[in-house]
Parts: C-alpha cells; sequence; structure tokens
C-alpha cells in the first residue's frame, strides 16, 4: 500500500456494478467504461491511475464482461502488484490476477517446463553477484565489489535488451551507453557466466522472461493455451516496459487487442534497466484505434507543489517532454515550498531532522514524511541525523512485511489465540478485540512502550506495532469483529501483500520512492554533480535526471523542502551550486547567495545553532583525524574526530558512566536511549572529555537543545562527579 493513500481502510463492497463508478471523475469513469479494444492511459503524478484501472477491471468482472479468471493485471513491483490485489479485493473482483511480468512469467514457465523442455525447471541462481565473480575469475578478470555490481547490472541490461555476448558492443555503441569497463572485456564475461550457469543447469532473473518468450514462440500449442487462459491484460507504469518485457506482452496478447495499458513518459526514471517510454508514446502508431484518456486532475498535491512540478517540466527537452501532461491540483491552497541552502552536508542534514521533528510537534505523523536523496550512500548522514534528533526512521527497500519472521510468529499466534481463545489465559480481562490482540503481541515480547535503540529489535516492534494498530482499525471500522474476522483479515491481506504502514519517517532513494507519497518530503543534496549525477553526460540522461527530480517533487502532498550543502564537509570549500533543475524555479535563483529567506518560502539553512550562539559553532576548516591527520569524510568518523580504525584514547570508565546515566535519562524521559545520546556521542564525549559547554557543543551530535537539557550533567559526569538535574519537558 502507498505510503498514505487516503480512502477508507476497510471499505465497504460495491453493491452493484454500477456502484463501482461512483465517486470517480469524468475521465476516469471513461477509463472504467472502455471495456473493449486497446485502450491507453496516459495519468500523471497524483491522478488516481491505479484507482482508475481498478475500477475498469472491477466493473467489468461485476458487470459480466470481464470474467475474472480471464484477466491479467501486471505491474512492475510486488508491492504494486499487492496493492491491486487488495483493491480488487475490496471492489468484489477478487479473482483476477494482478502480478509482476516475472512473477507471472515464472509461474507459466514452471507449468510449462515438463511439457516444451522435459525434467524439471532448473534452479532460480539465489546470488547473479557470485556467479559473475567466478566468470571474471575464469577469464583472468580482477573486479571490486562496485565493479562486480556494474558487470552484473550490464548483464542485465544486455538481456532485458535481448542483446546476446557478442553483440553486446556493438548494443552499447547504438544506445550510447557509459560501459564500467572495456565494452569487450564486458562481453566476454558475459558469455562466461552464461557459459557457468549452463554449467549448473540454474537460471536467472531475466532467464524467466528470455525462456517464457522463446517457449511461446516455439511451440504455438503452448501459446494457444495460455492465451485461452488470459483473454484480457492491464499494463501498469507501462512507460518502464523493457523491450523483452514488450515482447512477452505481445506474445501474451497474440492476435487480439484487448489490452489497457497506462503510463506517464514523464516518469520514466529506469531506462539503465533497458525501461523506455517508446511504447507508450507509440501506442498509437501500433494500435490506430486505440481510446486514448488522459489523467490531469491531481488529487495528491497542493497547487504549490503542483506547479513547481509543472514548472520543472516545462524546462524539459526530448521525446518523453513533448507529451508530457500538464497537471491541474483539485486541493486547496498549501504552502509553499521551501528551498534552503547549507554550508554543508551534516549541517544539511541535521537541519533537515530539525524540520521533521518539528513537523512531528506539529502534528504530522512519522509516517507521513520521507526524506529522499540521489543515492544510498545518502542515508547514512540522515539516519544518524534522525538518531541524534530522537526521530523515528525506517530505511526503504527492507523485506516485505508479511514475510517478516515476527510477523508470521504473530500470525500464528493470534491464529491460536482464535481457535483456543476461551480456553488461554492470556485472554483473560481482554475486553475488546484490541486489547485481545494486544495480550497475544504481549505473549510475542511486544510491549506498548517502544525499546530503546535501533535495529533487528527496534524493526521487530514496529513490525508488531503495526498489527496492533492494524486491529484498532479493524475494530474501529467493523463493530463487534472478533479475534477469528481479524485473523481472515490478516490471511487475505498476507495472499495479497496488502501491508500495514510501519510507522517511522522514511529515508529512501527517489528511485525506491516511486509510487508511494507522503504528506511531508524533503529532498536533499539538490547540488549539480548529485542532480543530475556526474556520470549523466548525454541529453536523454541530463533529462532523466529532471524526471528523477520531477518523481521526487510529485511525491509531496502539502510539505515540499529542497535543499543542498554547498560543501560535503564542515569548514570545507564552498565549491557546490544549486541543481541547475531548480533555476528559474526558486526565488533568487539567478543568484546562489543572496536574499533566500526573504521571499517565496525560500529559506537560508545554517550550520550549527542559532544566531548570536557563535560560540558554540563548529570550527571551519577541513575536518582531519586527530591521529593520522586524514581528512575525514563520514559522518560518524567526523563525530570522533578520528578514522574508524584508528586508535582510540576513549576513557572507558568515562564511558560507561555516561552510558549509564544516559539509561537512567532515557528511563525517566519515557524515550529510546538513543534520543539523548547516540552510542558514537557518548563515544566522542569520553574520548574528548570537555570542561565546558563551549567544547561540549563543539562535539558532533550535541546541538543547542541537547546542551540545554543535557549539558550540566554530562559536564559533571566529565569531572568526575554525578549528574544530577531534574528531567525537563519539551
Amino acid at each position: 500500500m502507498t505510503a498514505a493513500t487516503h480512502f477508507p481502510l476497510f471499505p465497504r463492497v460495491p453493491e452493484t456494478a454500477d456502484a463501482v463508478l461512483d465517486g470517480l471523475d469524468p475521465e476516469q469513469r471513461e477509463v472504467a467504461l472502455a471495456l473493449h479494444g486497446p485502450v491507453c492511459v496516459l495519468a500523471g503524478a497524483g491522478t488516481g491511475k491505479t484507482r482508475a484501472i481498478t475500477h475498469r477491471i472491477a466493473y467489468g468482472v461485476r458487470a459480466g464482461v470481464l470474467p475474472p479468471a480471464s484477466v491479467l493485471a501486471v505491474t512492475f513491483t510486488n508491492r504494486a502488484a499487492g496493492e491491486m490485489r487488495g483493491r480488487l479485493r475490496q471492489l468484489g473482483a477478487g479473482g483476477v490476477q494482478a502480478r509482476t511480468f516475472h512473477s507471472a512469467a515464472l509461474r507459466q514457465l514452471q507449468f510449462f517446463w515438463p511439457k516444451a523442455i522435459g525434467g524439471p525447471l532448473p534452479r532460480l541462481v539465489e546470488r547473479k553477484v557470485q556467479l559473475v565473480a567466478e566468470a571474471a575469475a575464469r577469464c583472468r578478470v580482477r573486479l571490486d565489489r562496485s565493479e562486480l555490481r556494474d558487470v552484473t547490472a550490464e548483464i542485465e541490461w544486455a538481456k532485458v535488451t535481448q542483446t546476446v555476448p557478442a553483440d553486446y558492443p556493438a548494443a552499447v555503441a547504438r544506445a550510447r551507453r557509459d560501459a564500467p569497463r572495456d565494452p569487450a572485456e564486458i562481453g566476454q564475461l558475459y558469455a562466461m557466466y552464461e557459459q557457468l550457469k549452463g554449467e549448473r543447469s540454474v537460471i536467472d532473473f531475466e532467464d524467466v522472461l528470455l525462456l517464457t518468450v522463446g517457449i511461446l514462440q516455439d511451440r504455438h500449442d503452448i501459446a494457444e493455451q495460455i492465451r485461452g487462459q488470459y483473454q484480457h491484460f492491464v499494463v501498469d507504469e507501462y512507460q518502464d516496459v523493457s523491450p523483452l518485457q514488450q515482447r512477452l506482452l505481445e506474445l501474451w496478447l497474440g492476435e487480439r487487442d484487448s489490452l489497457c495499458v497506462v503510463g506517464d513518459a514523464s516518469q520514466t526514471i529506469y531506462s539503465f534497466t533497458g525501461a523506455t517510454p517508446d511504447h507508450l508514446l507509440d501506442f498509437r502508431l501500433r494500435h490506430p484505434r486505440a481510446t486514448v484518456v488522459k489523467l490531469v486532475r491531481d488529487y495528491r498535491s497542493t497547487p504549490q507543489v503542483v506547479h513547481l512540478a509543472n514548472g520543472l517540466l516545462n524546462q524539459a527537452g526530448g521525446r518523453a517532454a513533448d507529451h508530457r501532461l500538464e497537471l491541474i491540483s483539485q486541493r486547496e491552497a498549501g504552502p509553499e515550498p521551501v528551498y534552503t541552502e547549507y554550508g554543508d552536508e551534516p549541517a544539511e542534514a541535521e537541519g533537515t531532522a530539525r524540520r521533521v521533528r518539528d513537523l512531528i510537534a506539529a502534528g504530522v505523523p512519522a509516517g507521513e514524511i520521507a526524506v529522499l536523496y540521489r543515492i544510498n550512500a545518502q542515508s547514512e548522514v540522515y539516519e544518524q541525523a534522525l538518531a541524534d534528533a530522537g526521530v523515528p526512521y525506517q530505511l526503504r527497500g527492507a523485506e516485505r512485511f508479511f514475510e517478516r519472521q515476527e510477523v508470521r510468529e504473530a500470525g500464528a499466534a493470534l491464529r491460536g489465540a482464535a481457535r483456543f481463545g476461551a480456553n488461554d489465559s492470556l485472554l483473560d480481562g481482554a475486553d475488546d478485540l484490541p486489547a485481545q490482540v494486544r495480550a497475544v503481541l504481549s505473549g510475542q515480547g511486544w510491549s506498548s512502550e517502544p525499546p530503546t535503540g535501533s535495529g533487528a529489535v527496534r524493526d521487530r516492534w514496529e513490525s508488531l506495532a503495526a498489527l496492533a494498530r492494524l486491529a484498532e482499525d479493524f475494530a474501529a471500522a467493523r463493530p463487534g469483529a472478533t479475534l477469528s474476522d481479524l485473523v481472515a483479515e490478516l490471511d487475505e491481506r498476507a495472499a495479497a501483500q496488502h501491508a500495514p504502514t510501519v510507522q517511522g519517517v522514511t529515508l529512501a532513494s527517489l528511485h525506491a520512492a516511486k509510487g508511494l507519497e507522503w504528506d511531508a518530503v524533503f529532498l536533499v543534496g539538490l547540488t549539480d554533480g548529485m542532480l543530475p549525477i556526474t556520470y549523466a553526460k548525454t541529453d536523454e540522461q541530463i533529462e532523466e535526471e529532471r524526471r528523477l527530480l520531477y518523481v521526487g517533487v510529485t511525491r509531496a502532498r502539502v510539505h515540499l523542502t529542497l535543499s543542498w550543502a554547498l560543501s560535503r564537509s564542515p569548514g570545507g570549500r564552498a565549491s557546490r551550486v544549486p541543481s541547475r533543475f531548480l533555476k528559474g524555479l526558486r526565488p533568487g535563483s539567478g543568484s546562489r547567495a543572496g536574499g533566500y529567506a526573504a521571499a517565496g518560502g525560500i529559506e537560508r539553512g545554517g550550520s550549527g545553532g542559532p544566531a548570536g550562539a557563535g560560540a558554540r559553532r563548529r570550527p571551519r576548516g577541513p575536518v582531519r583525524c586527530r591521529v593520522c591527520g586524514t581528512t575525514l569524510t563520514e559522518a560518524g568518523a567526523m563525530k570522533l574526530l578520528r578514522c574508524e580504525d584508528c586508535p582510540s584514547d576513549m576513557d572507558e570508565g568515562l564511558y560507561e558512566r555516561l552510558h549509564a546515566w544516559r539509561g537512567e535519562r532515557a528511563r525517566e524521559l519515557g524515550q529510546p536511549a538513543y534520543c539523548v545520546f547516540t552510542d558514537k556521542t557518548l563515544m566522542a564525549i569520553a574520548e574528548r572529555v570537555p570542561s565546558s559547554g563551549g567544547e561540549l557543543a563543539m562535539i558532533a551530535g550535541v546541538g543547542t537543545r541537547k546542551l540545554d537539557r543535557f549539558g550540566a550533567d554530562v559536564l559533571a559526569i566529565c569531572a568526575g562527579e554525578e549528574g544530577v538535574t531534574e528531567p525537563t519537558e519539551d
């Protein structure tokens, strides 16, 4: 489910086919009623494309036009497929197949392999990188870890573009693609990789599509059997289709035209994987009689956010830009986007964390906030800053909710309680459904208060807390529901991968954020060289980077903050400039330096405390290791003022006293320990043993707020005394 799509959690199933159409706008209704012939839906961000196509399928099923078993809806992620299955179930069309391309192909391959080839289907290789490493060793080519990953990605690209090893160098030249190594060498590694797979009788993820295509091309009887099963196709995110996926779709269709595709060329951001918007843009050429519907009413974002998104695309070039959609916000006015400039990256992270904390204090749930960046390597400094600010967060990309061990165990416990609840002492005194669920989860180690720290323990607690919240929502939506009813709901959601949302600020790359939305979005690190990324050289690559920023902007419903830092580390040379994509959009963008705070929601971010706190600012100049003198760039090392592997002169006794004090204060305040100080901050204090507030303020992780709140205690402990001040409230 998207981060917070606003529709009822447990809606009533529409009583009639016509009732399925209730609430659709005129264009969405056109989509739902277009049940025959080829249909192309051009849907801008936030315009309700998933709503339109699921209501189309459900209306067709409920009206008797589309037999549910004859419909195959395909998309690109398990999450999106799960959301589609969940919505179809809520609309009374639960028998429809909604899968990813790979999932649908794998099912067909497993079923038809014995008939087409004979014997069992070869095993699916789990870690492609290991096999690529072996191929490199055989070819006597040395690859480090990052090169291994890059070469593996090149092999994947070659396969989805249906390029064989011998043709790889020519294909790279035609595509004007920057290969990570000599194309001839990669072609050799690709060939050896394929040879190794053959020797070991294994296949990879891309082979699932290639082999299915091969069987359908060679065995017309099998192709006809599949076409007899599936007669109506819906493809979501059609701008992301690769040539191989398009070929598979054509083989599924045969000579028929019962196809509905949905996409937005302005959200094409995966060309590095072989995706191309050409199939979407050429749809009318291939299907001259197609019905084309454009969705431009944006229900997600405020007019201010939409204005910025439209402005980004108005500056775009290329074929996708020629087909851009001008969005029209359907929401009330909101705050202007805020543009903030910082002196360095740690200051940007700390400033972002402060703003996040302020939003939460103002009533915005943590789960409705996201911090989005260009590459995953940027996450660490934001993880640290949010932890220092006492803000819970979650990294995007964890395993699916219902596949987590703690969720499976909790489901089994709930199932047992539902079956034997009358004889279960655990449920004594639990009067209503939420109380019963909390009682069962407590037996799984869950408590009403989150654990201190982060990591696996915190992740487990968040998963169980999400189940507890789901039980409360379920009971509110269906008064009188029993534990058995909830278990049945969980089983259906597990089958559909329709997960509740785990609370916490989301940290994610812009690519990982595609398809999600939040009330508040922070787009960080917006400098030339990061967005667009340094290695984007051609016009096509630059335009894809612009589309990536467009995707980031359109994730925000109400609050949008865009920020950048002029240098990487405190005291570094201020050589960076804001992203060229912001030129002409942010007030004052003609000049990098001046007057951002004066107008248009622009603010100038600082690199330390508030004005007048000059004594607490961190020193300027490059941050160097105090042991070996190396310039430090990693957030953790800068906090310690030494390389991670350089020897520590930490006072172990002082560290233990600080650690014990932190635990006591956390218990007094009812907060996780890291909300007081992180382990790294305590280590830095124990190494530097500050004797004054100014010295303590110099340590990263000790901001003005924490200095005022905890400084007296910490300095007393460092002086050999005990901290005795009373806990204060924010």
